[in-house]
């Protein structure tokens, strides 16, 4: 049980790492880290490599931005099958829907308290 903890840190933190060797040695923005994270999660869930990385590394998989990404194509392939051409749009957002709600609203909270400084 504590080995799941265990592979879930070290990939989390590995594919923080990536991130942050993305912007200080490459000099990416974060934007543009961020998109290539979302980008390469969507290419692993396209191939079918993301699911069996879950399985293994568990929050440490699903956590970062990576996952994002997953759960785009995800959605996406699964909604395919399901409903032919139109699914491929509906399912990314039946899939992402809660996760970007929750990051307006939040984000909207967060304005009401916070002001920023400039």
């Amino acid at each position: 049980m504590i080995m799941h903890f265990v592979w879930a840190f070290l990939i989390g933190g590995a594919i923080c790492v990536i991130g942050q060797l993305m912007m200080d040695v490459i000099k990416l923005t974060p934007a543009h880290t961020m998109s290539t994270l979302v980008v390469l999660g969507a290419i692993a869930d396209g191939c079918g490599l993301y699911d069996p990385f879950i399985k293994f590394a568990g929050a440490g998989a699903t956590v970062p931005i990576t996952s994002f990404g997953n759960a785009l194509v995800h959605g996406a392939l699964e909604a395919l099958q399901k409903e032919g051409w139109i699914g491929i749009i509906t399912g990314i957002f039946e899939v992402t829907s809660a996760g970007i709600s929750a990051a307006i609203v939040f984000s909207f909270l967060a304005s009401l308290f916070v002001r920023p400084k400039g």
